[in-house]
């Protein structure tokens, strides 16, 4: 059975971090070993830049200036790496920023969304030809795998549906059995038309789910900067603590929550298969890790703090004073489905129904120009929504000292308040229970 890496871009952002990673890969290059890589650091945003100045026609030397100097990046890990050596990937990568270069004329009158997906995916593609060439260059023997080809999905594009069958026998029959280190994509699937899709923002990690899935992996270890999973983002709470085990349903509930550790989607695969999976540090790989599997005991031991910013409260009214009854909610949330938006924090009343949206300006107008003409709509942005599972006693009350909520939500095991952004404290403290 194999194992299954993944690394995220932080881990290969620049040659110095594609170096450190090497002895990583090499100390299990000895077993059935599957190696799943993001873009280099920031590619993806910087990818999307590139495509926004793609689309302007007014912006035609921004979109230039963009690609040259994220070309250049790409250059310069290479000859850092390999010099003059004969073995260099450069003409390769050449060739595939040539690809993306004609991807942006041919689809930039395309849907926003397949545009996006045709060419975002050269940052994997780029990456991982470079990894994969440094591999072998340090005498680990490597095969590079194209996942458009392994990974088969819908035509969503930039939230692909997996078609598990074809995913399955694809992977099977192109990676089972292979003695050398197999080294992929993430974030990145394709149709059967032979079109690139992606798997959503952070997809790497479900990625790294999917192969292990189907090639039945005895674990799967994503490395991160951090040591573990965190019960609060370390960067914005002072006080917080790695978690050393929960459960794959907790783990699925802080991703859907906002937790910007695991993708969604990335649990069920594994826990279908009791694969366990391992978060640990590249930075410091002997440090413990936090381990996700079945087992549930230890879920609620530490409360979890999970900030989502840049948030937005739209409250949608009837226009004839009607009830917002059954029929008119399933109307709202088709629209909302529509849009490709998901609703972070839901409130109704007999004549309202309210939503917590993500800022995402190209759905979010999208939703509102559909819902306008039928509902009468209130808007307020710069919003922050806290989240707060397995909360003590007080817990909410202390973390909202001082702050008005907008709107709140509470269940058995998870409290949520929505406040202004502006009230909001640069660095957060998780109070003690009262």
């Amino acid at each position: 059975m194999p194992t299954v890496f993944k690394f995220g871009g932080a881990s290969i952002k620049d040659a110095d971090a594609i170096r450190h990673l090497t002895p990583l890969i090499e100390a299990h290059a000895d077993r059935p070993l599957v190696v799943v890589v993001s873009a280099m650091g920031k590619t993806t945003n910087k990818l999307e830049t590139l495509l926004a100045s793609a689309r302007d026609d007014g912006r035609k030397d921004a979109y230039r200036d963009c690609f040259d100097a994220l070309q250049a990046e790409h250059r310069e890990a290479i000859e850092s790496l390999f010099g003059d050596a004969s073995d260099s990937p450069r003409e390769r990568v050449d060739v595939l920023f040539e690809e993306l270069d004609t991807q942006h004329r041919k689809h930039r009158d395309a849907p926003y969304a397949k545009h996006y997906d045709q060419t975002v995916c050269y940052g994997e593609l780029i990456s991982t030809t470079i990894v994969a060439a440094w591999l072998n260059h340090c005498g680990i023997a490597t095969d590079w795998h194209d996942a458009r080809e392994l990974v088969r999905t819908d035509a969503c594009h930039q939230s692909a549906n997996l078609d598990w069958t074809a995913t399955a026998d694809a992977i099977r029959g192109r990676l089972a059995g292979s003695e050398r280190v197999i080294l992929t994509q993430g974030f990145i699937g394709g149709t059967e038309q032979s079109e690139a899709t992606t798997l959503g923002r952070e997809g790497s990690d479900f990625s790294a789910a999917i192969f292990a899935h189907c090639l039945d992996a005895h674990e799967v270890v994503i490395w991160k900067d951090v040591t573990g999973l965190f019960n609060a983002d370390p960067r914005r709470f002072d006080n917080a603590v790695q978690l050393e085990r929960l459960s794959y349903a907790e783990a699925t509930e802080l991703a859907w929550h906002g937790a910007k550790v695991i993708h969604p989607k990335t649990l069920g695969p594994l826990q279908e298969k009791s694969i366990p999976l391992m978060v640990r540090s590249f930075e410091t790989p002997e440090a413990a890790p936090s381990v996700i599997d079945a087992e549930r005991r230890f879920d609620a031991e530490v409360p979890c703090c999970i900030l989502r910013e840049k948030q937005v409260w739209l409250e949608v009214l009837p226009r004839d004073f009607a009830f917002m009854d059954e029929p008119r909610q399933h109307d709202i949330l088709g629209r909302l489905v529509e849009a490709g938006l998901h609703a972070n924090l839901i409130d109704s009343s007999a004549m309202r129904f309210a939503l917590c949206l993500d800022d995402k300006p190209e759905r979010l107008e999208t939703l509102i120009d559909s819902l306008e003409n039928d509902y009468e709509l209130r808007r307020e942005d710069r919003l922050t929504l806290l989240t707060v599972r397995h909360p003590r006693p007080g817990m909410m009350d202390a973390l909202s000292e001082g702050r008005e909520a907008l709107a709140e939500r509470r269940n058995a095991t998870t409290a949520q308040r929505l406040f202004h952004s502006d009230d909001c404290p640069e660095t957060w403290h998780i109070p003690e229970a009262r």
